[in-house]
């Protein structure tokens, strides 16, 4: 391991044992004598350790053996065995970024949060600042950015699971709500990394904090991210439960025109419409669609206040995305030479186009596929680069395109390198 390979690592490793022990950057820092600034570099993996005597006061304030931050032990308690990235195993080490921001949310999440919060070890953080921070963590989800969200999450849940618990809270309920948007925010990036069991545990958390805030919209929209988690996990079964009983329970409300309500069954019924066409059910998935246009034209020119997005376009967009499922490509391209997507979120819109290179990549249209995966990057890589279906249309091209054009090599090239955030 070189001595780039070892600070990276090491900042990693004492970022994940910091985390382990609930502490905050603030708080190591004081405990290391050293400002807030130098331990975020150092987790970073730009500032480095050159003294051993400060690399052994890092150790103790993290009850480590020294042993375990020196490059050999740093290394294995990374899963890192090899200068060249890769592990015993073969697996990516060094190079996997996006598999270390997972692990550091799992453990994020792992904390007992709740139980030091019910010891009243510290007080609750000012409510500006929590709100701050939800909002900041947010921010860094639409974007992609999972590790600065992992470094947010660190501090911002442990400091709701606090303020929830003390009898100055600043109003009812709002605490149980902005925790149930930081745990959907954690459940969404868990899901676009792959981690699907501990992105059921946060939404399952979510529609908890929601409960107790007495929100019944927050409630649906953490079961809305459940079913996402689910339907990404190819959880279909599990997937069609959670969005038929959300769709269900709402009904009487989206009955009475409730905006929210009328959003939250739409997007339920376009993951309905997914799971349909992922099971090769056309009648079902199309009859689906149908029925989402018809809530779409009920929501009208309204605005839902919360989750999801929904409308006429992410009506197209899954349709789109249906039909390509189905195998009908010339389906999913007429739709979406009429149907403007410029009003939807980067994220979706990335999707919609990585659909079109499926679309494409089905009549064999190499240089449009090409054309639409390119696009889609330049709304954010990280919309690409975590996108399973953007590797598969790359994969095909690839064994269609012989030889492959340069601009889908390059493509591929800026696609193995994995960008967590």
């Amino acid at each position: 391991m070189n001595k780039v390979e070892y600070q990276l690592v090491l900042g990693r490793r004492i970022a994940q044992e910091r985390r382990r022990h609930g502490l905050s950057q603030p708080e190591l820092a004081a405990m290391v004598d050293r400002p807030v600034a130098w331990v975020s570099q150092l987790e970073r993996g730009i500032q480095p350790i050159d003294s051993p005597k400060v690399l052994k006061t890092v150790a103790g304030a993290l009850d480590l053996p020294l042993t375990e931050l020196t490059p050999d032990g740093a290394s294995q308690g990374s899963g890192v065995g090899h200068a060249d990235g890769t592990n015993p195993a073969g697996q990516p080490g060094l190079a996997s970024s996006a598999a270390a921001v997972a692990g550091e949310l799992r453990v994020v999440l792992a904390g007992a949060h709740s139980l030091r919060a019910m010891l009243g070890e510290r007080p609750p953080p000012p409510a500006a600042w929590l709100r701050a921070q939800t909002d900041r963590a947010c921010t860094l989800a639409a974007a992609g950015r999972f590790a600065e969200l992992a470094d947010v999450l660190a501090s911002l849940l442990p400091g709701l699971e606090t303020a929830v618990r003390s009898p100055a809270r600043s109003g009812p309920g709002e605490e149980y709500e902005l925790m149930a948007v930081a745990y959907q925010v954690c459940a969404a990036a868990l899901a676009r990394l792959g981690e699907t069991e501990a992105a059921w545990v946060a939404a399952d958390r979510a529609m908890a904090a929601a409960e107790q805030a007495g929100n019944l919209v927050m409630v649906a929209a953490g079961a809305h991210r459940l079913a996402s988690v689910f339907l990404g996990a190819q959880r279909y079964t599990l997937a069609e439960e959670t969005a038929r009983t959300t769709i269900h329970a709402l009904d009487g409300l989206a009955a009475l025109g409730d905006p929210d309500a009328v959003a939250l069954c739409g997007g339920l019924t376009l993951l309905r419409a997914a799971v349909a066409a992922r099971a090769g059910r056309l009648s079902a998935a199309y009859g689906q669609l149908a029925r989402a246009r018809q809530l779409s034209a009920r929501l009208g020119g309204q605005r839902a206040g919360g989750f999801p997005e929904f409308g006429p376009q992410c009506v197209a967009l899954y349709e789109i995305a249906v039909s390509v499922d189905l195998g009908d490509a010339g389906h999913a391209l007429r739709v979406a030479a009429v149907t403007d997507l410029t009003g939807l979120s980067p994220a979706r819109r990335a999707r919609a186009l990585i659909d079109l290179a499926r679309a494409h990549t089905l009549r064999g249209q190499v240089t449009d596929a090409v054309g639409a995966l390119a696009a889609a990057q330049a709304l954010g890589s990280c919309y690409v680069a975590g996108s399973s279906r953007a590797r598969e249309v790359i994969a095909d091209l690839l064994t269609v395109a012989q030889p492959p054009p340069k601009a889908l090599t390059d493509l591929q090239a800026r696609l193995a390198r994995p960008a967590a955030g």
